[in-house]
């Protein structure tokens, strides 16, 4: 083994292993994973190169890959842990061996990137460490150094599937790949065609044309192995929708928490209005602006008797999927105020985790800091937050968050274009009273804005508690409809929200309730108390994204209840205005009923399993058909030698093509056959009569007068494919495949076919054939 041959293979691995671990940098976006890839495909080389000089077996590699993850792994992988920043300490170490096993899920349960959080970088560094070194070991000590490439293409398929759900770049990154693949097998190629040459010392003597041909042949091939994978990206490309999301191993796993199994916090809203919880401190905050809201949780599910968090298996997207927060969360795209929120929990006890607006960071302090951190669960969609293992009395917390705000006039507000899960049913009387509210001509920014004045005019408070007059609980559309067909309106935020919320969907407008709290009291440090619970809905436009919309009519005195009255009191009869014309620079919205009253119909399971199955079906072939382009491209060369052979003009031609069907599958088998051996000579390194008399036979037809009239070239293309059968017993289904997918009969003649130039060439194949060797 060459130097050449181990420093080109070296390369061409550590090229293929770096393009390939990019599919992983979306997971972690940090300059330790670089430093990570880098010195983890080193080492494994490294190992690689020592396994090959001092003929380790594969048992000793193995340990010493053991050995070196163990040694690297906690700075490279936990650098948290790293004693000086370089040295493995036992906290480390704690950390990466069952990271080893268990960070495979954890990665794929958290919020993307994760950067260096914990050991969640375990996962790239096995994966690259063990690429690495059974690349380089597969491509020096294996007898044909192509299957080496496997390795790099499962890093890069490893890093898909752990990676994020939104592709980024994988044509580019994909076909970066591939290209340094088919510049690798290339150099394999031609690497192996020298040292022939070399051996074989009948270099010098090809003509430069004939040398210059085989060299070019080699090139050709890959070309257009490239060439049909460029054609099947694009393909690809233009048959798949761009924006489609890949189903990777983070869709399929189940979430650590589900947001369904635990009762909706609207549900619970008027036990924070009793006697008992009222005055109670629940938790205190600082650094809360005034008029801020805590947000609970935000609901967007709507059944028709619970307002509930959304679920993953929605029809919008998954607004019930909560994921692992690593470090910090990028906002930059939310328009609004910075906000650092700390919090003391007192009294309140529950999963759901106090905050305001979206989400950046949030760091635990005190005692339960670490148990709280590795249970906080986060769903950006929603911006609800949660501790599967529960907060309280004694926990803390600070959180940066940004606080969305409304900068424009609601009136000019236009719906936004995210999608919520649709409402099952609607109450009754609400397009009713919709109908009595909204004016024609108004724009959706208006009717919005009129359908708050309406419960703000209409409605008044009331929990239902002591001294106040009877207010019945729930959110079910029964009591919506209660609520609007009241005189007067009595209700709080439980039921104004709800209302609010489904009101603005019929307008247009993507709208959500969130439960929370609207602290009375002001100061750096203020005490959040069961009567500061409140109910509110965000909405969504086009310019602000979700902004907070207070429903709740103001407290104040109620008057007394009309009496009943046997003729059924009817609302305006006004019909629901016609959509505003549409204008090139801000399109009317759809019609809202369709959001909501019109869900749609539930995908059949069987057929979704199906077209699962069909979708990765037709991805798996597609990537087998892109690896096995080379070998199928070989294949059929081969097909077309042996068939431009066997039906040659000439009989001369046939019968010296049958010779080197047989030489050609001699050497593709892999035994040895002199550098300059004849026929007969080659004959007997095969062994057996029949070799022996095929090459009486051609050598005959070659140099006798009239040699070729008294030979027949179908018995000779007979007798060679028995002799190919010959060669094929005996050897194991590997072997076979192998001798078929070989390109070493490529290399082996400068020239290939006889009677191309006409009697000139004859007379110049018959002069050579007892010198030359067989076929040359």
């Amino acid at each position: 083994m060459s130097v050449r041959f181990i420093i080109g293979n070296t390369v061409a691995l550590l090229a293929a292993t770096g393009v390939a671990a990019a599919a992983l940098w979306p997971i972690y976006q940090t300059g330790a994973f670089v430093l990570l890839v880098a010195v983890a495909a080193v080492l494994g080389c490294g190992i690689a190169l020592v396994g090959t000089a001092f003929r380790w077996p594969a048992w000793v590699v193995g340990l010493a890959t053991i050995g070196g993850y163990l040694l690297v792994g906690v700075p490279l992988a936990v650098p948290g842990r790293a004693l000086y920043g370089v040295l493995p300490s036992l906290a480390g170490l704690a950390e990466l061996v069952p990271a080893t096993a268990l960070g495979w899920k954890q990665l794929v349960t958290i919020v993307l990137p994760v950067g260096s959080y914990q050991a969640l970088l375990v996962p790239a560094l096995i994966l690259v460490l063990l690429s690495s070194v059974t690349g380089l070991s597969v491509a020096l000590r294996s007898r044909a150094a192509e299957p080496a490439l496997l390795a790099p293409v499962l890093l890069f398929v490893a890093g898909i599937a752990l990676g994020p759900s939104q592709a980024t770049a994988p044509t580019l990154l994909g076909l970066t790949l591939f290209a340094v693949l088919v510049l690798w097998l290339l150099w394999l190629n031609l690497e192996r065609r020298r040292g022939r040459l070399l051996v074989s010392a009948t270099a010098a003597r090809l003509p430069a044309a004939d040398r210059r041909m085989g060299a070019a042949r080699s090139v050709v091939v890959a070309a257009l192995g490239l060439t049909v994978a460029v054609l099947a990206g694009t393909v690809a490309a233009v048959a798949l929708p761009p924006t489609a999301a890949r189903d990777v191993l983070r869709t399929r796993v189940v979430a650590p928490f589900d947001a369904r199994a635990y009762p909706s916090p609207l549900s619970a809203f008027r036990n924070y209005q009793q006697p008992d919880l009222a005055d109670t401190v629940l938790f205190e905050v600082e650094g809360l602006p005034a008029g801020g809201r805590i947000r609970l949780a935000t609901l967007d599910d709507y059944d028709g008797v619970v307002y509930s968090v959304g679920t993953a298996d929605a029809a919008g997207p998954d607004s019930g999927t909560f994921t692992r927060l690593p470090y910090r969360l990028d906002q930059s795209a939310v328009r609004g105020d910075e906000v650092s929120l700390s919090v003391s929990i007192r009294e309140y006890d529950g999963v759901w985790v106090p905050g305001v607006g979206a989400l950046e960071q949030i760091e635990f302090t005190g005692a339960t800091a670490a148990a709280r951190q590795e249970s906080f669960v986060y769903n950006d969609l929603g911006g609800t937050a949660a501790v599967v293992t529960g907060l309280e009395e004694g926990d803390s917390y600070t959180s940066t968050a940004v606080v969305p705000t409304l900068v424009g006039d609601l009136a000019d507000a236009r719906p936004g274009s995210a999608v919520l899960p649709p409402a099952a049913v609607l109450p009754d009387g609400l397009e009713e009273t919709l109908a009595g509210v909204l004016r024609p001509g108004d724009t959706p920014g208006q009717s919005l804005q009129a359908v708050l004045d309406f419960l703000a005019t209409t409605g008044y408070v009331s929990h239902g508690t002591a001294g106040e007059p009877v207010s019945r609980s729930g959110h079910g559309v029964d009591r919506i409809d209660e609520l609007l067909q009241d005189q007067p309106m009595l209700g709080d935020g439980e039921q104004y929200a709800v209302t609010a919320a489904l009101m603005a969907r019929q307008i247009g407008f993507p709208a959500r309730v969130v439960v929370g709290f609207v602290p009375a009291a002001e100061g750096a440090t203020a005490p959040v108390t069961g009567a500061d619970a409140s109910a509110w809905i965000e909405v969504q436009t086009q310019a602000d994204g979700w902004v907070a919309l207070d429903p709740n009519p103001p407290v104040r005195e109620i008057p007394a209840r009309q009496p009943d009255d046997p003729a059924p009191i009817s609302r305006p009869q006004t019909v629901l205005p016609p959509p505003v014309p549409e204008t090139a620079e801000q399109p009317e919205p759809s019609q809202p009923e369709s959001q909501t009253t019109d869900p749609p119909a539930a995908a059949d399971p069987f057929w979704a399993v199906v077209r699962l199955i069909v979708s990765i079906a037709a991805w798996s072939l597609l990537g087998i058909g892109l690896l096995a382009a080379p070998l199928l491209g070989i294949v059929i060369a081969k097909w077309r030698r042996r068939r431009q052979r066997r039906l040659a003009h000439r009989p001369i031609d046939r019968i010296v093509g049958g010779w080197r069907e047989f030489a050609d599958s001699v050497t593709d088998h892999g035994l040895f056959v002199p550098p300059l051996a004849t026929r007969t000579e080659l004959a007997r390194s095969v062994g057996g009569v029949r070799a022996l008399w095929l090459a009486r036979e051609v050598d005959r037809a070659v140099f006798a007068p009239d040699g070729a009239a008294q030979i027949d070239p179908d018995g000779i293309w007979v007798s060679v494919r028995e002799l190919q059968n010959g060669l094929r017993a005996g050897l194991n289904r590997r072997d076979r495949l192998r001798a078929v997918i070989s390109v070493r009969s490529f290399g082996r003649y400068a020239k290939r076919t006889a009677g191309r130039d006409g009697r000139r060439r004859r007379r110049l194949w018959g002069a050579r054939e007892s010198t030359k060797g067989p076929g040359q």
